[in-house]
Parts: C-alpha cells; structure tokens; sequence
C-alpha cells in the first residue's frame, strides 16, 4: 500500500477543483436544468447523494420540483422536463439502463468525469469535470466538483468557501474524533444528502459503524443509542431547536461547527482516511469494492 493514498491527494485538490467547476458552470447552463423544469436527478452511492443535496438546494430556492433517485429504482412511466445523470466513471450499469429506457421521452444531461465512455451516447446532453477524476475507488472530489458545479448554476455563492476548506485541509485531525467507535452524521433540508456520503465515507475507507439521517428524526428512535463512544455531527452546524442539548447530554462527542456543508464534507473524508491508515487498510481499495458497479446482462 502506497504510503500516501491517491483518494488522500484527491481530498486535497477539492478547493481547486471547486473553483475550476465554478467557471465552467456559466459555459454549460444551457444542458443543466433550468428555472420552472420539472426535474429528476438520478446516481448510485456518492452520486446520489450529491443528487439528493442538489434536489433539496434547487427546491429550496423555489427554481421547480426536483426529485431525486438512486438509479435502480427510477420510476421509468413518470416524466420529467429533464432528468441529469451524475456518473463519475460513465458506465455504471443502473444508470446507463435508465438513459437507454428513457431515450425520446425526456431530454437528459450527464455529469461524468470520462467522456469517452458509453454514457455520451446514451444522453442528449453531456458535461465533464475531466479534471476530477479519480483514481481511487473512494469518490471525493468528482462528487464535490459535481456538486460545486450544480451549486453555482441554481445560485450559490460559492467563493467564499475556498478558504474555509483550504483551513479545513490544514488544520490536524482531532484525537478526539479518532478515538471514538461509533459516527452518526446529521442534515436537514439539502444537507441531508451530505448526511448519507459522510456516512458512506467513514463506511468505505475507515470500516467504521456510521449512520445518518435527518436531524429531526433523529429524535425519533436513533438517539437511543448515543453515548460516550460515539460522535454525533450536524453537518454545517444546523440544528433543530435543542437537539445539540439533548444529544450532548447523551455523553456523546457533538461537532456542530458554522461551515460550509461541504466543506464539513471535506472534514469527514479526511477523518475517515486517517481511520483507514490508523486500522491498516487501504482507503483507495476498499474491501468488496470496485471503482464501477457494471453488471452482466441479466443480473441487473
């Protein structure tokens, strides 16, 4: 194993690869979805996440229904004014199926990192964040930059949150954090998404127990099983009205802290690396997983 983990570089070169996203948002805002459209955003893991975090963002700001799927279960009879498909590697098998399903009935637009690969002739549309690609099987930066991208386009200021992530990649990962067996990530409205990737992070390249859900229902059963082991982290420092009270009060270790969600992101996966280093694995292979789920005709 490589002293120094690719995914580790790539969690590095977010700041930069956010901007580059940012500057390319106004020269492809003509294939990304515009105000009023009905809109579905479909991904497997990572990907629909960032899915999930910009459905919740485009709805918030009132620029038209926004759904989003994880590729398996796209219901193929409804339709949509547009649908975007994130795949990093642009052969992922459920979302190459659902664009051929769908081909003539809706316009679409793809977000890959790899143009040369079988997704530019399944979607009408197609945008490339080439230089986010990835070696690693872990995604990071993609997602991000998909995400940054996605952000710019419906409106989000993003220029202030370069700093506060070159902080976040300087700045040592706290003991406190490593120490602990059990991580729960908590988003409301948009964040939600950036809830379940933090937790597939820690999953991924650490192994380690994690779980996320919505804030509020975290009241609602989960928080049960909160206590000093454990680490309950509010993505961006949102919280309902006294969760963070009843959650400290558990014994667990709270981190609530007034940054971009992204950038929190970016704080998560950097945890999650020095988890998977401190345990002996390798966090650019993780265990029973490959860089692109594509299956055989027939096991799909």
């Amino acid at each position: 194993m490589s002293s120094t983990p690719h995914v580790q570089a790539e969690i590095d070169s977010q700041p930069a690869c956010w901007q580059r996203a940012a500057e390319l948002a106004p020269s492809v805002s003509g294939r990304l979805p515009q105000a009023g459209e009905r809109v579905a955003v479909v991904g497997c893991g990572t990907s629909w996440f960032m899915a999930q975090a910009y459905a919740g963002q485009r709805e918030r700001y009132g620029l038209g229904e926004t759904d989003a799927f994880v590729a398996s279960e796209f219901p193929l009879k409804r339709r949509y004014d547009r649908l975007v498909a994130i795949t990093r590697s642009g052969t992922t098998s459920e979302v190459l199926d659902v664009l051929a399903a769908i081909r003539g009935e809706m316009p679409t637009v793809a977000i890959t990192a790899d143009p040369e690969t079988p997704i530019a002739n399944l979607t009408d549309e197609l945008v490339v964040l080439d230089f986010a690609d990835e070696k690693s099987v872990v995604q990071t930066r993609f997602a991000t930059s998909a995400l940054a991208l996605l952000r710019t386009h419906i409106g989000d200021d993003l220029s202030a949150i370069h700093a506060q992530a070159e902080r976040a990649l300087t700045d040592s990962v706290d003991p406190a954090l490593t120490a602990q067996q059990q991580f729960v990530f908590l988003g409301q409205a948009w964040t939600v998404g950036l809830a379940n990737e933090a937790a597939l992070k820690m999953r991924e390249a650490s192994l380690s127990w994690a779980e996320s859900y919505p804030a509020m229902d975290y009241r609602h059963g989960p928080i049960s099983l909160a206590d000093q082991n454990g680490v309950v982290w509010f993505l961006g420092g949102q919280s309902p009205a006294g969760l963070i009270d009843e959650v400290g009060a558990t014994g667990a270790l709270v981190v609530a802290d007034d940054v971009d969600p992204m950038v929190d992101l970016v704080r998560v996966q950097r945890l999650a690396v020095t988890l998977g280093l401190k345990k002996g694995l390798d966090p650019d292979r993780p265990r029973n997983l490959d860089r692109s789920v594509v299956l055989e005709t027939g096991k799909r």
